[in-house]
């Protein structure tokens, strides 16, 4: 079967699933359908938003699916009258087995992470939280419990220390649309092999890679630097590492995006900020990090030198 004749329905949502999209159009594949999530309300005006996937589909004229539940029998029936031979999924909900289930081909997944490590909502975020050296992409066969599907194809990518999660995301953004083209191209040519996962865990427990909630990013400045650091770097520059603190009789809440590497210093109170020769500072357990990149409640982001011309932060306590 030629690729212009392989009927492809593609399922996404934000930008990390344009750019395969955007391959695959390019390349000649035929896009036989696209599904992405309904148009939502945000902000104080209530606009309507559009995902990134609807922008690129409507934009080039492709076939458009918006349901709002998957199991819709009117759905299901659109997407068997397509008769599709093959579905790809980025970034998108959790499908039921009665859609992926249903193209002769199979369904399968591009996850931003080197499966079985970092199952869940967030991989990336979480490999540069845990300070990770090493992430990647994998594409899979879906099956019924999420990301446990078999193993198509995986690619590696350096993290590098000064990567931030928005780097990192860019990295494997590229790097997986390219390995969408491989995998499509395979099952076309029938030479797919693929590997199951627990042949790689060998009992191990895989990692988690939970949803990020406000919780989480939260920042403990009784924690070592580098793991600050490395919470930090990991929710930068969306959605952003917090903490608060009181001055004046107000409490406030900053937001920190970006801090130099940790430096050796005399542990004194976790949390203490000191500012020196227009620099920020702020202990951890056991050094210091410099404050690069904040932003403070209700203003813009900017660098700290910009901000310490308006605010003092000296001798307060980040919380």
């Amino acid at each position: 079967m030629d690729k212009k004749d392989l009927k492809i329905v593609f399922f996404g949502t934000p930008e990390f699933a344009v750019t395969s999209l955007s391959r695959l159009v390019d390349g000649g594949y035929n896009i036989a359908a696209v599904v992405t999530m309904p148009d939502k309300q945000a902000g104080r005006g209530h606009h309507m938003i559009q995902s990134d996937v609807k922008k690129y589909a409507v934009e080039h004229n492709l076939p458009l699916l918006q349901p709002e539940k998957l199991k819709d029998e009117g759905f299901v029936n659109r997407l068997r009258e397509i008769n599709a031979d093959l579905f790809i999924v980025i970034a998108f909900r959790m499908l039921p087995e009665v859609v992926w289930g249903m193209p002769r081909l199979g369904t399968f997944n591009l996850h931003a992470s080197l499966l079985p490590k970092y199952r869940g909502a967030a991989p990336i975020n979480w490999a540069v939280i845990n300070g990770d050296t090493t992430t990647g992409v994998t594409t899979f066969f879906l099956k019924h419990e999420i990301d446990t599907g078999d193993i198509i194809q995986q690619r590696s990518v350096p993290v590098e220390i000064t990567d931030n999660v928005g780097i990192v995301h860019d990295k494997l953004m590229y790097l997986g649309a390219d390995m969408v083209i491989e995998t499509v191209d395979d099952i076309l040519a029938g030479t797919v092999k693929t590997i199951p996962q627990d042949d790689i865990l060998k009992g191990e427990i895989p990692t988690p890679a939970p949803k990020i909630f406000k919780d989480t990013c939260h920042i403990d400045f009784n924690r070592p630097a580098m793991d600050v650091y490395n919470h930090i770097r990991g929710l930068s520059p969306y959605p952003a590492a917090w903490s608060e603190f009181s001055k004046d009789g107000k409490t406030f809440q900053i937001k920190i995006f970006e801090t130099s590497l940790p430096i050796s210093a005399t542990t004194t109170s976790p949390g203490l900020v000191k500012v020196e020769n227009g620099h920020l500072y702020c202990q951890c357990a056991d050094g210091l990090l410099e404050i690069l990149s904040l932003q403070l409640s209700g203003k813009k982001r900017m660098d700290s030198a910009d901000f310490l011309r308006g605010f003092n932060l000296d001798k307060v306590t980040l919380e």
